[in-house]
């Protein structure tokens, strides 16, 4: 039996979060309901499907007005509040490993726009590249986006501050992993020393020094979590050319991925 695009437990998490809907016009036609365009949007997320190709079938609506949607929900902070609400879930039932955490990034082409660049890795041509912070489960914890030209270890600082504070089973709220591996892009004074600012014991892999058949041992769960991002075919290349739709479908696919681990938690 095939997994439905939108289950009823992850429909509970999201409801609470999205704005009232809207009155339905007097003599128009009948609104879309918000649970039909969030599955249009997980739809297309999933996969890939040009929004004007969006099935009818599916009672989803048309292409633009899940399109809307999603936009309009971005601009709320839906998504955002979404990641948040679920690592929150985790985190109180002891589900979060801070013990470490594991920092990476990868590259995807993209068609244009803003947070773009010329990709050295792929001729040249642009690219916008995808920054994760990952628990020692690889539950992803922080998302960035930026162009395919920026060095990694200058979103070190802001990859690390964008963890919210997760709740925990005891004590108060938790932001900061104990340590955190990284490989050899981010061997940098000014990242050590950013990581030691926050209480974090850096555990970056030296250039020249260290052998590279070691450095995969605490840092596979990220190269994990940016693989299962790749499994959304919206994501393997970015078609949006406005920034905030592909963040947002990025957002959506990290709350997807840690739902994922509650399913497996709880169930």
């Amino acid at each position: 039996m095939a997994r439905p695009l939108l289950p009823d437990g992850l429909w509970a998490e999201i409801a609470p979060l999205l704005p009232p809907e809207r009155a339905k016009p007097k003599g128009g036609r009948p609104r879309t309901s918000d649970r039909a365009a969030l599955t249009g949007i997980l739809f297309v997320l999933r996969s890939g499907t040009p929004w004007e190709l969006l099935p009818r079938e599916m009672g989803c609506g048309s292409g633009m007005t899940c399109w809307r949607r999603l936009r309009d929900w971005q601009k709320a902070g839906v998504w955002d509040r979404l990641q948040h609400a679920l690592l929150d879930r985790l985190g109180r039932q002891n589900g979060i490993d801070f013990s470490r955490a594991s920092l990476d990034s990868a590259s995807i082409a993209a068609k244009g726009g803003p947070a773009t660049g010329p990709n050295p890795t792929d001729r040249g041509k642009p690219g916008t590249k995808r920054h994760i912070l990952t628990d020692a489960k690889g539950i992803p914890l922080a998302l960035k986006l930026t162009g395919a030209n920026v060095h990694d270890s200058r979103m070190l600082e802001a990859v690390v501050d964008a963890v919210p504070p997760i709740r925990s089973c005891w004590g108060p709220p938790r932001k900061r992993p104990l340590k955190l591996h990284a490989d050899k892009a981010y061997d940098h004074r000014r990242c050590r020393q950013a990581l030691t600012r926050r209480r974090i014991q850096p555990r970056i892999a030296r250039r020249g020094i260290e052998s590279s058949q070691r450095l995969g041992r605490r840092r596979w769960v990220v190269e994990r979590t940016l693989a299962w991002f790749a499994q959304f075919r919206r994501l393997a290349i970015r078609y949006e050319r406005r920034t905030d739709i592909h963040l947002a479908f990025s957002t959506l696919a990290a709350a997807l991925i840690v739902w994922r681990f509650i399913e497996r938690w709880f169930c």
